[in-house]
């Protein structure tokens, strides 16, 4: 599938956030304010995770964990703190803004220098990556910002009603 084709099906699909200003400071403040079917976003129309006093995680932080580790954990290492061969994403994510993660993601990333080759290949064609991007940015965002630690999260909010058919339509 062209890439053109898998950003319509993901924008029909509400997996790619709404356009706001880049920053150097990260993703800014991750508080919720709005939710549509399951996912949370912060104020700046940015996806964003929810996670209760009882330790409780949002849906698509939960999925994302898992996406993590069957897509990013074998470079980015376990809970997302690096590796010999790739960075630590949760460092990272608290200087690059959504825009930049997102887009380094979709188009990969090449960084050459003296003393280094770093290489992130583009994913923008893996629809096992593209039809979770929200979620696992979600999961690197809570990761990155402290509010969730390095275990599998014990317990999530219920599958949202259409998720499986969001998910279908991703893939065909």
């Amino acid at each position: 599938m062209k890439i053109t084709a898998l950003l319509r099906c993901l924008l029909a699909g509400g997996f790619v956030v709404a356009a706001s200003a880049a920053r150097s400071d990260g993703a800014g403040d991750p508080t919720p304010v709005s939710s549509t079917d399951g996912q949370y976003f912060d104020k700046d129309g940015n996806p964003t995770y929810k996670i209760g006093k009882d330790g409780k995680v949002d849906w698509y932080t939960f999925i994302g964990y898992r996406m993590y580790g069957a897509n990013c954990l074998q470079c980015h290492g376990p809970d997302a703190l690096g590796s010999s061969y790739a960075p630590s994403l949760v460092d990272s994510l608290k200087s690059l803004s959504t825009q930049q993660v997102l887009g380094t993601i979709i188009g990969g990333k090449r960084d050459v220098t003296a003393a280094q080759d770093l290489v992130m290949p583009s994913f923008g064609e893996n629809k096992n990556v593209m039809c979770y991007l929200n979620p696992i940015y979600t999961y690197l965002r809570a990761r990155s910002d402290g509010a969730l630690g390095r275990e599998r999260p014990s317990n999530h909010e219920a599958k949202p009603a259409d998720w499986e058919k969001t998910v279908d339509d991703c893939f065909k």
